[in-house]
């Protein structure tokens, strides 16, 4: 949340796609947050929690990906105007593993349970 937040102290003077990615984030984040803390997980939000967080950070790593077409010389030259295959073909598999991720994280998580120890016998 605090990446979000902070992003928007920088001077704009008008709304790009980063921003609203960034407000979206946040959105997202805050869902996340009500599904963890106030809710406690509770039921389905196990699951809400996982994809709200997933998709907020894939949002943070689409946007970073986007800047490093545009700042990083290398793959400027590859796909200048973002429009290119290496652009694409690298936003569609991180997306495709961004999916993958959510789906096995969203199957596995499961609250800790308190492990209470077993009398002894002896006693």
């Amino acid at each position: 949340m605090l990446t979000s937040v902070t992003g928007f102290l920088f001077p704009n003077e008008k709304i790009t796609p980063g921003i609203v990615f960034g407000i979206l984030s946040m959105v997202l984040l805050a869902l996340a947050i009500v599904a963890r803390y106030p809710l406690h997980l509770a039921g389905g939000r196990r699951r809400t929690y996982v994809v709200t967080a997933m998709i907020s950070l894939y949002l943070k790593v689409f946007v970073a990906i986007v800047q490093s077409f545009e700042k990083v010389p290398a793959l400027h030259a590859l796909a200048p105007t973002q429009k290119e295959a290496p652009f694409f073909v690298t936003q569609l598999v991180v997306m495709a593993a961004f999916i993958w991720a959510t789906i096995v994280t969203g199957r596995r998580f499961h609250i800790r349970q308190e492990v209470v120890p077993m009398r002894s016998r002896a006693a």
